[in-house]
């Protein structure tokens, strides 16, 4: 008789076919192989369970499960597949992610070492599939091996609410009934926030055990659940699990501290990532979601809002207050250093606020008061300004641009009268600066004109593919300098020109801050023969040839 597995790996799947056999191959690859794979399949309507099932006659550790119906989620076959698991330990991988190879390995290596924890848990590699760029989610928290004694001890993990990235003992599992919650979105959250609530204690290893690959700027047709932010049912669950989580909290004995530390977690990473996307949503969908989170925002600890950085603070309370055009100007700034396009002082106390008008109740003053960002008196190069194009057009050579820019200096730090700025973009480390004058227009506020011309950038003989993002940049009168973020219209129709050996097109970024971006492709010769090769000799001894040679094709 077959040796019982040491550890059961559930692979969820629905409709993915394609991905199926990479995530399985990953733990047909693993190097503690005693695994139990059960294939759980929410009753896909593609050729997943064909695929399944050959996968399962391949190899006597796999067992396929097909839900009777689909459940339109991620907990019923997690659920159903905990329900035969026959292993001591329990983990869990979606079907379009994998594990790396010592993943199995290094997580029962970890409760072998310490059969008292409850669960072990590693690093997440986050895997771009658009650029194949790498980056490991919440560093931070995985940098060193240990032994954390509950989630008190540790309350940031709650950032670390995936629980893909876990080893489970069974029984903890079974002691405490946990199981994933049905009918519901954003379940990870929700279970692990149990889990941490319920263990003991749980051991972090530094390496990576999950390979996530994430398309954040998928369609919105084709994204995934948790990056459909566009929709305001999406906004729905996840405050709703919040709630969810609120009550479990509610009824154990959990100090207010690990309370505040998870109502910072939303704060800071739910709400977050809402208040990113902002500027493009319409007034529409904004009164929808003040209307969803503003009851849920009153109820949150205090003490989380003072752990957030002021640009955090001034969009939630602009939300807050229904003050939501001025919620989707301050969401453009957020972790980028932008000035308010004004800012008003109080008469009485001289504290400076965020906007036009004196904020009505204690609280609004107390997060739109900018006193401690110093507007007046920061350094000069970390002086906050907000630099906007105002008007864009195409300009008179084959690959110019004709822009009217306006900047706004709330703290007051320009002296009167006009100003020299910089026009400055770098094309492959190039730099590109065209001089040009800011009139003022009123305090605060100065406005000029700056005609780019792409074709004068310096590329490199063997081409530049590749985005850039122009900034504006002042000159203060002892020479010091301070650069800025160039914000644009959000959605200016874009324009593409010629310039040797590439096509350069000026268009919307399409997300984040909304800056102009430049692009620039290589074309003919250079996009077929002169790239190519580069890339293939870039580093050998063969590269200062090869460029030497790249030259006289160029001539």
């Amino acid at each position: 008789m077959a040796a019982p597995p040491d550890v059961t790996v559930t692979v969820i799947v629905f409709n993915d076919a394609e991905r199926l056999p990479r995530a399985v191959a990953s733990l047909q690859a693993q190097t503690h192989a005693n695994i139990e794979i059960v294939i759980s399949d929410d009753h896909s309507t593609d050729h997943t369970p064909r695929v399944a099932r050959e996968l399962a006659a391949s190899d006597p550790r796999i067992t396929y499960l097909r839900l009777p119906e689909n459940s339109g989620g991620c907990s019923a076959p997690r659920n159903r597949a905990l329900d035969i698991a026959r292993a001591p330990y329990a983990m869990f991988l979606d079907s379009d992610d994998e594990l790396p190879p010592r993943a199995v390995e290094l997580l029962l290596a970890a409760h072998r070492e310490d059969p008292s924890i409850d669960f072990a848990m590693g690093a997440v590699e986050r895997i771009r599939v658009d650029t194949g760029r790498a980056s490991v989610w919440m560093p931070h928290l995985v940098a060193e091996r240990r032994t954390v004694d509950g989630i008190e001890a540790e309350p940031g993990f709650f950032f670390e609410h995936l629980s893909t990235s876990k080893m489970y003992a069974r029984a903890f599992l079974d002691r405490h009934g946990l199981r994933f919650p049905e009918g519901i979105h954003y379940e990870d959250q929700l279970f692990s926030a149990r889990a941490y609530c319920l263990a003991k204690s749980f051991t972090v290893v530094p390496e990576p055990v999950y390979r996530w690959y994430i398309a954040p700027y998928a369609e919105e047709s084709a994204a995934s659940i948790s990056n459909q932010r566009h929709k305001l049912s999406n906004v729905r669950d996840r405050v709703h699990v919040q709630e969810l989580i609120d009550a479990f909290l509610d009824e154990g004995d959990h100090s207010p501290a690990l309370r505040e530390a998870k109502d910072y977690k939303f704060l800071k990473h739910d709400f977050r990532m809402y208040a990113n996307d902002l500027p493009y949503r319409d007034e529409e969908w904004l009164r929808g979601f003040a209307e969803i989170v503003n009851p849920y925002l009153a109820r949150l600890a205090p003490g989380a809002y003072a752990r957030l950085p002021r640009a955090e603070r001034v969009v939630l309370q602009l939300v807050r207050d229904h003050r939501l055009a001025d919620a989707r100007l301050a969401a453009r700034g957020l972790g980028q250093g932008v000035a308010p396009r004004t800012a008003v002082a109080d008469p009485a106390t001289g504290t400076l606020y965020w906007g036009a008008e004196i904020p009505a109740t204690e609280t609004a003053r107390r997060e739109l008061s900018l006193a401690d960002l110093a507007l007046d008196a920061r350094p000069f190069p970390r002086a906050l300004f907000r630099h906007e194009i105002v008007r864009l057009e195409r300009g008179p050579g084959p690959a110019s641009v004709l822009l009217r820019v306006r900047t706004y200096d709330p703290g007051l730090r320009l002296p009167v009268g006009p100003q020299i700025a910089s026009l400055v973009v770098s094309p492959a480390r190039r730099r590109l600066t065209v001089r040009f004058r800011l009139d003022p227009v009123r305090p605060g506020v100065f406005e000029g004109r700056v005609l780019l011309d792409l074709a004068a950038a310096s590329l490199p003989h063997q081409g530049f593919d590749g985005i850039r993002h122009p900034v504006l940049q002042l000159q203060a009168p002892g020479g010091t300098r301070n650069t800025g973020l160039l914000l644009a219209p959000l959605g200016f129709p874009a324009f593409t020109g010629e310039v040797p050996h590439h096509r350069v097109t000026v268009e919307p970024e399409g997300r984040g801050a909304g800056r102009m971006q430049v692009r620039w492709e290589t074309t003919g010769l250079t996009a077929k023969v002169v790239r190519p090769v580069a890339r293939r000799v870039s580093g050998t001894p063969l590269a200062r040839k090869v460029r030497q040679a790249v030259r006289l094709v160029r001539v």
